[in-house]
């Protein structure tokens, strides 16, 4: 296993993350789906010049991108939207792309059971075959039910990993487990030899370390599998707008240049712009709670 983590968390250039992760023992990068944003060739010459590598990406399935849709233009374009990130990993010699197949804060079905599951199953495979020839795994990542009402849980995302492929896996997230699965660590071993990717935050969704769960536990359950992938940072500091407030100073009040899709994913997540100190904070924290236990 190795530390790897999100960089959509902050608006800041690409070369400002992989300086900050690498000094805190980061081998890798899961970076934001938004292929529009960066420039391959720019790119890889960024991860070569830290010594970082690029693990995959994450789907930031906003707005209109929704695979299980009704509106069968929506679907397409959302699997161009799908194929063109997995693209883009392939291109940075990433391993992964992790889906999430509806649309984040979606909490109303489009139609029936039984046509929503034909709907993103098709998708989905679409999605796979272009993943296969691209040479990058594909893995489906449940959310909470705050964030969308189709797939919450383990089982869910291997059902339709299952309906896809056999070679077609899951992505964990420790603060969607603690939320929605009966037991953390049997829904770890239920994913097995399926999990391709594991996503960190503590259950208050802060840098792990500053919460309650048990990560000494979690990393030996993922060791118990046989898991070797990346642990990937992926925390979402919710915003105190009260006189409560512990980190008073965590939000960015200066003007940031981010795209406003980008900026509505954070904010969506009960987040906002945070500040520079506050996010090299939290990247430290995880890095000191994980790398003992992985190493």
């Amino acid at each position: 296993m190795h530390l790897s983590t999100h960089n959509w968390m902050r608006a800041e250039p690409l070369a400002v993350t992989l300086k900050r992760i690498k000094k805190y023992g980061y081998e890798s990068i899961e970076i934001s789906g938004e292929p529009a944003q960066y420039d391959i060739n720019d790119t890889r010459a960024l991860l070569k010049e830290h010594g970082i590598r690029c693990w995959g990406a994450v789907t930031l399935t906003l707005g209109e991108r929704n695979l299980a849709a009704k509106d069968e233009g929506q679907r397409a374009k959302s699997v161009d939207y799908v194929k063109s990130v997995i693209t883009m990993v392939s291109e940075l010699e990433g391993e992964i792309v992790t889906l999430v197949p509806a649309t984040v804060g979606k909490v109303v079905p489009d139609g029936t059971e039984q046509e929503e599951w034909k709907w993103v199953v098709d998708a989905t495979k679409e999605c796979f075959a272009h993943a296969q020839k691209k040479g990058v795994r594909l893995a489906i990542e449940p959310l909470n039910r705050f964030e969308t009402y189709l797939f919450n849980r383990a089982a869910q995302a291997l059902a339709l990993a299952d309906a896809v492929d056999p070679d077609c896996g899951v992505c964990l997230d420790a603060f969607h487990l603690n939320i929605e699965e009966e037991d953390i660590y049997d829904a770890i071993r239920l994913a097995g030899n399926r999990l391709f990717d594991f996503h960190v935050a503590d259950n208050n969704r802060f840098a792990a370390g500053l919460g309650h769960l048990d990560w000494p536990k979690i990393v030996a359950t993922l060791k118990g599998i046989g898991y070797d992938g990346a642990l990937t940072n992926e925390f979402v500091a919710p915003v105190d707008r009260t006189p409560a407030a512990k980190y008073p100073d965590m939000v960015e009040r200066n003007p940031v240049d981010i795209p406003p899709e980008q900026l509505k994913f954070i904010q969506d997540h009960g987040s906002s712009l945070l500040t520079e100190k506050f996010y090299d904070d939290q990247m430290r924290i995880t890095a000191e709670t994980i790398l003992p236990l992985i190493k």
